[in-house]
This record gives C-alpha cells, sequence and structure tokens, in this order.
C-alpha cells in the first residue's frame, strides 16, 4: 500500500472510524477487487434514529423483544462496511478486504453477487427522506480514501444492484452533490 491515504488503513480497517467487527461476513473471492461501493441506508425501528439498534442488529445483538419489528427481522444475518449516524459518526463493522452481507441477490453491470467485489456503506435514514450534513461530509471523506487506496470505479444505491426489491437510499439521497466531491460518474 504505497498510496497517499495508505497510512489511514489497516488490513482493511479505516483509522477514523469506530470499530464494532461484526461476525456476518466472509472472505473475498481471491480473484475479486473491490470495484463498486453501494451505498445504503437504514433506521430501525423503521424511521427511528439515534439507538444503537441498527449497530445491534449488524452485530447479531438485537433484543428483538424490544419492538414488534425486531421480530421480522430477527433470523436475517446482515452487515455492512460501515455505517454512518445521523451526526457524523463513522462506524465500521467489517474490514474492507473481507466481504460483508450487506447486498443481496444484486447484480451489476452483468456481474452477480456484488457482496463479492463491493463496499457497503449504510446511511442513518430511511428512502424517503433527506440525510444530514453531517453524514455527506463523512461520506464524501470516506468515499476519497476508500477511492485513493482501492479501485473503486462506480457508486451505485442499492435499488441500482437489486431493482424492484431494494429503493435505497431513495429519492432523498444528493448523488449529484456526492458524485461532484468525489469526482466520480456512476
Amino acid at each position: 500500500m504505497n498510496r497517499p491515504d495508505a497510512q489511514l488503513w489497516q488490513a482493511g480497517w479505516y483509522r477514523w472510524a469506530r470499530r464494532q467487527p461484526s461476525p456476518h461476513h466472509g472472505p473475498r473471492p481471491a480473484s475479486r477487487e473491490v470495484s463498486l461501493g453501494v451505498i445504503h441506508c437504514i433506521s430501525l425501528p423503521p424511521d427511528r434514529y439515534g439507538s444503537s439498534d441498527i449497530e445491534d442488529f449488524f452485530l447479531g445483538q438485537l433484543n428483538v423483544d424490544a419492538h414488534p419489528y425486531f421480530q421480522t427481522i430477527a433470523d436475517l444475518k446482515v452487515s455492512a462496511h460501515f455505517l454512518i449516524k445521523r451526526g457524523g459518526e463513522l462506524i465500521q463493522l467489517v474490514s474492507v478486504d473481507d466481504r460483508a452481507w450487506h447486498a443481496g441477490a444484486s447484480e451489476f453491470q452483468g456481474r452477480s453477487n456484488c457482496n463479492d467485489f463491493s463496499v457497503g456503506i449504510e446511511l442513518e435514514g430511511n428512502d424517503h427522506s433527506t440525510f444530514e450534513p453531517e453524514q455527506y461530509d463523512t461520506l464524501i471523506a470516506l468515499a476519497q480514501s476508500l477511492v485513493s487506496l482501492y479501485d473503486i470505479q462506480h457508486w451505485v444505491g442499492h435499488s441500482d444492484i437489486s431493482p424492484g426489491r431494494k429503493t435505497d437510499p431513495g429519492p432523498g439521497f444528493d448523488w449529484l452533490r456526492f458524485r461532484r466531491a468525489i469526482g466520480s460518474m456512476p
């Protein structure tokens, strides 16, 4: 790793993120390099912000009796590489060198199983509202660092790789602002 941001990364872990290692991940196939960034959004319970429920869910520690909705997701084992909270706090759950379980059934440019070659970033929010300026600041800094170290060629929403199944990050996500800031094309 001899690129400018290499000192910010160690074994796929970002120096500026709070680590919360999730058990929900696996190795990337040896032939798959990280070339895709996928932006998601999540709120738990739906449309509520500010609790530790998202982290607990990704860590497999969600108290399923705390809210009726949690019973519907009790058996899911999912994760993302990163979570960006409403105030801009950055949490890393899986090393970028590993495969997080964020995309599910997915396809991009004829390649299936996007988990194999993507990094997943969750924004605390929902797909029918907007996101906070602090979230964009954190997302842009993270994306710029990821691009400087990995060969990420495209940034898409979960809806782009799982159309008809997923709608996030939704129309409230400002793609123009994001892409201008990182100098990226779709």
